[in-house]
């Protein structure tokens, strides 16, 4: 029987780890689902919906001689898919401020406690290293509307800029 797992590699950044991965997958019988891959300073990372027969050590047995080879770290759960059940984004909230130990913690909490719930973030540290700065890039559905979302991010606007826009979506 086909169970789904979320599998996640991390390592050093090198050129073929998403051919060499998802080759060893094909070959295997496997086949993804959604998936998430992305560069993070000069590290690189994987989040992959895999179906697949058999176990997560199946899987393993299958991605970990790449794993390996490549100095990657392995990671497998199995999952319930949810595919076909996204919440789609009505809002971007993008903030700058100087980077500090918080500003996630802070701006995440203030959406959180608005209702908003968040669908995809994403941040950056752009600037210098003498003078950093934290950008957040945050997409998500605000259940209590725009204003609610403006009033609750208000009280850090003496620490980051903020900017909350609507995103225009078309379905069908």
């Amino acid at each position: 029987m086909k169970k789904w797992y979320m599998m996640s590699l991390v390592g050093k950044d090198q050129s073929g780890i998403v051919a060499q991965v998802s080759a060893a997958l094909f070959e295997a019988g496997g086949a993804l689902g959604e998936t998430s891959m992305m560069r993070l300073g000069c590290n690189f990372t994987i989040m992959m919906m895999v179906e697949m027969e058999g176990s997560a050590d199946q899987l393993g047995v299958v991605v970990g001689p790449v794993a390996e080879k490549l100095g990657l770290h392995l990671h497998i759960d199995e999952i319930d898919p949810g595919l076909h059940q996204h919440q789609i984004p009505d809002l971007r909230v993008v903030v700058h401020g100087a980077d500090r130990p918080g500003i996630v913690a802070q701006v995440s909490g203030a959406l959180a406690d608005s209702g908003f719930d968040v669908t995809d973030l994403d941040s950056q540290v752009g600037g210098s290293e003498a003078a950093p700065i934290y950008i957040l890039l945050i997409e998500g559905v605000a259940n209590s509307g725009i204003e609610t979302i403006h009033q609750a991010l208000e009280p850090l606007s003496t620490t980051v800029d903020f900017r909350v826009e609507e995103i225009e979506t078309l379905i069908g």
